[in-house]
């Protein structure tokens, strides 16, 4: 400890106590400013536009500027102005950045990134939507980060870097086995975003060249490091848990956490690999391979042969841009010095201090055997090798000194955290007791009531009991009634009993018998029960019964009568059985009749067999010959369907070669075209591209079935030539530069369309035809089109829909917020003023609280009206792709809406000001005519795409009226209210001289040449503000470019 002391003390430039030495609030701002300085230019630099790996020296600074503002708000406050959503590449340095700051930077940071985690989840599925390029990393990796940061706030007691020891980790679960299950879900969840990424990353490089060495590939690789690192600490974690976790559950529970650690345990692996074989890592970071098969879970003695996978950064490495550690230099300057003297002494102690020890003393060395200096030689080699040896040692002995007192700074940091964290729980055990004893209160107030609502039902269950008491009588009637039934029945079964024992024959009959009995016992029975509400129903079921019963004993005599029946039909049978043993004898006759036949028909059959073995061969022949006709007609026909396609083929090459020889034509040269229809051509065609692909992948896997590709090649082709022609007059109206490469692109889109259509006329060239470039040249096409755009349509189209409800919904919200000003500031108006002012305030403000009202209807009635339109209009289409298709229509709703908005806001501050005795009744009037001006906006714009038998429409304009009645009354109430005012204020000029009254005159002739002057000059500002406004809002609608589209070919 000495020797780092006294290394401290050997520090050139010592960190300054500016806390001792500052004077007065004006060196405090002017440190602020230039810190919130230096970090704005080093976060500039480390987030920029260019395609190169962030610079570690600004990525440094920083994570240093946390540590000193002990947060990220200086960060944030600067990254907040950098266009993020609009470049890829500045969005994925950001990402490298910011994932430095979560791991290294203050434990603040996570608290104050938290609530910029709404905007990061944004721009993750902003950036979703591309496949491919910097979007798609972006988007993986802005995942990555919500991840982290989601899994810290879960669980505080992981630091940012993940450097945890087992006692840390066995704390952080509380040793309850639900938090390590649960942390062990999160921490597979965190891994697989790692691993994501890493994927991502890789797949986007191609690997057979060395683009580890090109700033294009470091860019990409560079942020894998942080991933590593996070890797490896997350690998070891998940495999003490899984330990732990197997030792307190059963196996059975955890095999879908096994299966997971599985498959990512094999991505790891993997990847490990792949970047250790990188030459960019090579220098930078020395990557752990992982073991040859994953650990066994099931088997607890394993854990002793994990091995924690340790990342090692070289100390080169750790400052890419020439910047050694302070600690470095430290040690090396304390050993440069004391190294001469410790030389000095050991040199003093073999040769002594007296002048033969100077090597110029040629009369003392002249005199010494050669053996002797070689002896000497070699012993002060030895020396100088020990000599080094202890530097080395107590360099390395420094070094571990430096890295303890690391560990021991983060372990107090981490000891701080989870103080802070123990602080908030108390503080939340504190709000939860309060929340308690608030609901302890509650169940008080309850259980009272309840007492009382006792009383209540003990009342009712005492008339319960009285009705109770009438009912068991009731019931017992009832079972006396039933018994006299059990009775009757009895004497019945009785009778029947004695009625079958007559006749042995009637069995079956007497069977069906007892059955009916037992229903007419089940009936009766189910009967009782329901008669036991009323006895008048039991009544006429015995009435039932009764009758049943004489049924049965008709049934009875009907039996008898059937058995003797029986007896005469027993007698015909006898009689028919002898009449069939005649018959017998006479077909025994004919069966030998009939033997005699078959052996005949035996010998017929064999020689037919024969004739039918030598037709079957004839057949076999023809059926070859038929088969190799089939095979020739097949052979016809897939030459046809070859040339049907290369007719085809050729007809898409004229209509393209057509298209070409239009951009020529003089008479082209006077067409225009929308930017707009030409993206829409474009997109169509790459769509129509699209098809011909999986046309030409049917084709070659049946070729039987040519008919989609054949579709798909004409509508390439016209689509193809529908965007050269649509480009080339697009061009016509655009700036020189973008027009030049608008037609360089068309031109070349064209050639490139034919030769792709060449490839697919021939066989052998069908299978390899490549629509690379012809993709490339389309969306290159489209690009520029893109470009070309008016600036009103910069809005995302997927996003017209979420803003047309946004804008209808703070529409809505200004409406109400209006309406309270007004009730308030009547309010107001009746408690201070009073008279004739008092009377005018009251009648303005009723009059705007009724336009308000109006309006609130008005708006309503426009979004049951939009909500028909959608989805009458939308088909099987979703309600953003019909906002995004009708951008023009959906684009003048949110103009209206906002337009409704503040012509209401406006109004209300109009009204306060009229109200309080500052403002002017003319502008409350005008604010009035504004608003029915804009509400009429909105219902144009709603009636455009309605129904005429809408009852929605009807509604909307029923309010529209209402709405210029209301503003009628404004105008009106206004007025009068003015009169009313100037008329108390009477011209007195009783008291005036001649002179005076004179020169009164003169006055107000002055100021009257004067106001007029100012009227007409305000009438022509008034004229140009709505011919600027005109214009403006044609070129943020895209009337320029209807009437562009309109003109066109």
């Amino acid at each position: 400890m000495d020797r780092v002391k006294n290394s401290m003390q050997q520090v050139q430039n010592p960190i300054p106590k500016v806390l001792n030495r500052r004077a007065g609030a004006n060196s405090l701002e002017a440190e602020k400013e230039n810190f919130e300085r230096s970090q704005a230019v080093s976060i500039n630099k480390a987030i920029n536009a260019q395609e190169v790996a962030v610079k570690e020296k600004h990525a440094r600074t920083c994570i240093l500027g946390t540590h000193h503002e002990k947060g990220a708000l200086t960060f944030w406050a600067a990254v907040h102005r950098l266009p993020l959503s609009s470049n890829a590449v500045l969005c994925w340095k950001f990402c490298h950045v910011f994932h430095k700051l979560l791991r290294d930077g203050h434990h603040s940071v996570l608290k104050d990134s938290m609530r910029n985690k709404a905007d990061l989840s944004d721009m993750s599925r902003m950036w979703g939507h591309l496949s491919e390029g910097y979007g798609k990393l972006c988007s993986i990796y802005l995942k990555l980060l919500i991840t982290k940061m989601e899994f810290h706030s879960k669980n505080p007691r992981f630091p940012g870097n993940l450097m945890m020891t087992d006692k840390q980790l066995d704390e952080a679960g509380e040793n309850d086995v639900n938090n390590f299950f649960q942390m062990t879900v999160e921490m597979f969840d965190y891994l697989e975003c790692e691993l994501n990424l890493f994927l991502a990353v890789f797949s986007s490089l191609d690997m057979s060249r060395s683009v580890s060495v090109t700033t294009a590939g470091q860019c990409r690789l560079a942020p894998l490091i942080q991933v590593i690192l996070d890797c490896s600490h997350l690998y070891d974690y998940i495999v003490k848990l899984l330990f732990k976790l197997h030792s307190c559950l059963p196996a059975d529970t955890l095999q879908g956490h096994r299966d997971r650690f599985q498959e990512q345990f094999r991505k790891l692996k993997d990847l490990f690999y792949r970047s250790s074989n990188l030459q960019y890592f090579k220098r930078l970071i020395q990557i752990p391979q992982l073991p040859e098969n994953p650990p066994n879970f099931l088997r607890a003695s394993a854990l002793s042969e994990h091995i924690s996978p340790v990342v090692v950064i070289p100390l080169e490495s750790s400052s890419p841009d020439n910047e050694p550690s302070v600690e470095t230099e430290e040690l090396v300057d304390m050993d440069t010095a004391l190294q001469p003297t410790h030389v000095e002494s050991k040199f003093d102690n073999l040769f002594g201090t007296s002048s033969a020890s100077d090597p110029f003393n040629f009369n003392s060395q002249n005199g010494m055997y050669k053996d002797d200096k070689d002896r000497l030689i070699e012993q002060l080699s030895r020396d100088i090798r020990a000599l080094k040896e202890e530097l080395e040692t107590f360099k390395a002995e420094s070094h571990r000194l430096c890295q303890a007192l690391r560990g021991r700074i983060s372990e107090l940091e981490a000891e701080l955290a989870e103080q802070t964290h123990l602080k908030q729980q108390a503080l939340d055990e504190g709000e939860f007791l309060r929340a308690e004893l608030e609901d302890l209160r509650r169940r008080r107030e309850d259980t009272e009531k309840a007492q009382r609502s006792l009383t209540e039902v003990e009342k009712k269950a005492q008339a319960n009991e009285q009705r109770y008491a009438k009912l068991k009588e009731k019931y017992t009637e009832l079972v006396q009634s039933h018994a006299e039934l059990l009775r009757k029945n009895a004497e019945v079964t009785r009778q029947v009993t004695v009625a079958r024992a007559a006749q042995d024959e009637v069995e079956s009959v007497r069977r069906e018998m007892q059955e009916k009995l037992k229903e007419a016992q089940e009936e009766s029975q189910h009967r009782e029960k329901e008669q036991s509400e009323k006895l008048q129903i039991l009544q006429r079921e015995l009435a039932e019964s009764r009758e049943q019963l004489g049924t049965l004993r008709a049934s009875i005599t009907s039996s008898q009568q059937m058995s003797t029946d029986l007896s005469s039909k027993i007698e015909a049978l006898e009689q028919d059985k002898g009449g069939l043993a005649e018959a017998v004898t006479q077909k025994e006759a004919e069966l030998s009749v009939l033997g005699a036949e078959l052996e005949q028909l035996q010998s017929t059959l064999s020689s037919e067999r024969e004739s039918a073995v030598k037709a079957a061969e004839a057949l076999q022949n023809q059926l070859n010959e038929k088969e190799s006709r089939e095979q020739a007609l097949e052979r016809q026909l897939a030459a046809e369907r070859l040339a049907l396609l290369r007719s085809s083929v050729e007809e898409g090459e004229r209509i393209i070669q057509d298209a070409l020889a239009r951009l020529e034509h003089p008479a082209h040269i006077g067409c225009t075209s929308s930017a707009d229809y030409l993206v829409s051509r474009s997109q169509a065609a790459l769509e129509s591209l699209n098809r011909l692909q999986a046309g030409r992948q049917q084709y070659l896997s049946d070729p039987t079935d040519v008919s989609e590709l054949l579709r798909a090649v004409a509508q390439l082709a016209h689509l193809v030539g529908d965007t050269i022609v649509q480009g080339s007059a697009t061009s016509h109206m655009a700036p020189l530069e973008q027009a030049d490469m608008l037609s360089e692109a068309v031109k070349s889109c064209g050639g490139d369309a034919l030769a792709f259509l060449r490839l697919l006329k021939e066989e052998e060239t069908l299978g390899s035809a490549d629509s690379t470039v012809l993709r490339e040249g389309l969306a290159r096409i489209t690009s520029i089109g893109e470009e070309l755009r008016p600036k009103g349509l910069d809005i995302n189209q997927g996003e017209l829909g979420d803003l047309v409800e946004q804008e209808l919904a703070a529409t809505s919200a200004a409406v109400e917020s209006a309406a309270a000003r007004i009730e308030e500031m009547l309010s107001q108006a009746r408690a201070a003023d009073t008279g004739i002012k008092m009377e005018v305030n009251e009648r303005i403000l009723a009059s705007c609280t009724d336009l308000m009202q109006a309006i609130k209807v008005l708006i309503l009635s426009s979004k049951d009206l939009q909500r028909d339109i959608v989805e009458s209009g939308r088909g099987a289409a979703s309600t953003k792709e019909f906002y995004a298709k009708n951008s023009r229509w959906t684009e003048g709703l949110i103009s209206a809406s906002k337009a409704v908005g503040y012509g209401a806001t406006v109004m209300v501050d109009a009204a306060d000001l009229v109200v309080q005795g500052k403002g002017k009744f003319e502008e409350l009037m005008v604010c009035s005519h504004e608003i029915a001006a804009s509400t009429a906006q909105l219902v144009a714009a709603s009636k455009v795409k309605a129904d005429k038998g809408s009852a929605n429409l009807v509604r909307l304009q029923q309010a529209s009226r209402g709405v210029n009645q209301a503003t009628a009354s404004v105008v009106a109430s206004t007025k009068n209210g003015k009169a009313q005012i100037e008329d108390t204020e009477t011209m007195d000029f009783s008291s005036m001289t001649l002179t005076q009254i004179k020169r009164q005159e003169m006055d107000s002739q002055v100021r009257v040449l004067e106001l007029e002057n100012n009227l007409q000059k305000e009438r022509q500002k008034l004229g140009e503000l709505r011919k600027k406004h005109y214009e403006l809002a044609g070129v943020a609608e895209g009337w320029e470019e209807e009437e562009g589209t309109g003109a066109g070919c």
